[in-house]
């Protein structure tokens, strides 16, 4: 099978907007304290846009590794606690279980977040600055 960047790059898009839409509604699920059918719809959406920004394999592959596979557990747990009907209890497993999964991300975002004129500049203020700088 050949590759066709046109396909990689729509499929990339779509799922940065599914990724986009699942943090919506998780986010606007915890506001409307703690939604189940909103907090269900964001995370089924998060996932799946992953899956289509970095494809199955990869996705498969970041997910059961063996150093991530109580990060993974956590985070799936929770999801599926959530799916379940335990909003409160899922989105507390699955905090935990990203923080663990993306903490090797989180200085890169920050890096970026700091060259965002307005972000940066919050950024940079005394408390939050020692947070900022912190190692994960």
């Amino acid at each position: 099978m050949s590759f066709n960047p046109a396909f990689s790059r729509l499929s990339a898009e779509i799922g940065m907007g599914l990724t986009g839409f699942g943090v919506f509604f998780l986010f606007f699920g915890m506001l409307l304290f703690f939604d189940k059918a909103l907090l269900a719809i964001g995370n089924v959406l998060f996932v799946a846009g992953l899956s289509f920004v970095i494809g199955l394999e990869r996705t498969f592959r970041f997910f059961f590794q063996k150093h991530k596979v109580k990060a993974t557990g956590f985070f799936l747990g929770g999801v599926l606690v959530v799916l379940i009907g335990w909003p409160l209890i899922g989105m507390v497993l699955e905090i935990y279980g990203f923080f663990l999964l993306f903490r090797g991300f989180f200085p890169v975002v920050v890096g970026f977040i700091r060259r965002i004129p307005v972000l940066g500049s919050l950024l940079n203020l005394p408390g939050i600055n020692i947070v900022g700088h912190s190692h994960l």
